[in-house]
């Protein structure tokens, strides 16, 4: 049925108005209690898998990666689909627009997304206005079926590279109340000059302005960990030594875990016209090509922290066999996003239940 409504509604639709709409009619249901009740119900059946991470109780491991719900407005909703955690963002401490339409294009043939979105968003004083709301709505949910919030922070596009450093401090001030956990967003391709803050000497000076700011304006965090988990989000596209050096800098700074990866600028991954297409067009892809980089990463990664720093593997997660290898591979929580405008809204709990029942089969049959 998803299929067909894809086919014939959204593909002749611009993207990201197909977004809006979507994401609209599943806040308004969400806002009928007895529609509300019934989307949870059916899509969200048997989510329920209790899992402790970085101090703080998940429903279950799968969640949904920050993009989708980029002012905070639509939390309690999209728990509704199954999602034990929602990263919102990415916030910058400035409203600002983004960049010029049309900045998200399906490529249907690769099961992929190319955006340019440039961090539009209304910035992080309206968005904490809007966490707060949701925060109030959720928690008239069961405990048990609470999503953890995450907040996912980047740099203000008219904020030079030089002020990165007050810029992300202003957003953790607004939003560090608000979070179960913060993320330092360095790695989208969208924003000009980002990603060279991924460089150690320039990463290391925000991580600690972002802590020291969270526990000025935190006096009581959610986390059993004593203060708001931080963690960074790396880019798939970071040579394998300096993938490495940030996993040092991570564990001297102090930082809680990193999420491997975001979108990627490498076209190669990319097959048929779509590349070529891509090949014109700026932006990062997301989606199903991302998958063996993503997992590339995540093995070195986990390899050089061990258990020291919790991670959140995303990037090309297509169904519970691909969240079980990154589970497998190292990572404590999953992230999904661009498969589910290709799956549709049954894909998060259609997941989650594949993912648990395989664990459960696993010590069951007395393996590891």
């Amino acid at each position: 049925m998803y299929s067909l409504i894809f086919r014939l509604l959204f593909v002749p639709m611009d993207a990201e108005r197909a977004h809006h709409l979507s994401f609209t009619a599943l806040r308004i249901l969400d806002s009928v209690p007895l529609l509300g009740r019934l989307v949870r119900f059916v899509c969200a059946r048997s989510a329920v898998h209790p899992v402790e991470v970085l101090g703080l109780p998940f429903p279950n491991r799968i969640g949904l990666a920050a993009g989708f719900d980029k002012n905070g407005v639509g939390v309690r909703a999209l728990s509704a689909l199954g999602f034990g955690h929602i990263e919102v963002g990415t916030i910058t401490a400035h409203a600002q627009p983004g960049n010029d339409r049309p900045r998200l294009f399906r490529l249907r043939d690769n099961l992929a997304l190319l955006n340019r979105m440039g961090f539009n968003n209304d910035g992080a004083r309206q968005a904490s206005f809007n966490i707060a709301e949701q925060r109030e709505r959720i928690a008239a949910l069961p405990q048990r079926l609470r999503p953890i919030v995450g907040v996912n922070i980047g740099k203000t596009k008219v904020v030079d590279a030089s002020d990165a450093v007050s810029d992300y401090a202003a957003s953790t001030r607004a939003l560090a109340p608000l979070a179960d956990y913060l993320v330092i967003n360095v790695s989208s391709p969208n924003t000009p000059g980002l990603r060279d803050l991924q460089s150690v000497s320039s990463l290391e000076p925000i991580i600690a302005a972002v802590r020291e700011t969270a526990a000025e304006v935190v006096e009581q965090p959610r986390s059993q960990l004593g203060h708001v988990p931080l963690l960074v989000k790396i880019a798939p596209d970071l040579a394998d030594d300096d993938v490495l050096e940030i996993c040092d800098l991570a564990m001297r700074a102090g930082i809680d875990g990193l999420i491997t990866t975001n979108t990627t600028i490498d076209r190669s991954v990319l097959t048929g016209t779509e590349e070529h297409f891509a090949t014109d067009q700026a932006g990062g892809i997301s989606g199903r090509p991302l998958a063996e980089r993503s997992l590339e990463v995540l093995r070195l990664v986990k390899g050089r922290v061990g258990d020291a720093l919790t991670v959140i593997s995303v990037g090309g997660v297509a169904d519970a066999k691909d969240a079980r290898a990154r589970v497998a591979a190292g990572a404590d929580l999953v992230q999904v996003y661009s498969e589910m405008i290709y799956s549709g809204p049954f894909f998060p709990g259609r997941v989650i239940r594949g993912l648990e029942s395989s664990r459960l089969l696993t010590r069951g049959t007395g393996g590891a």
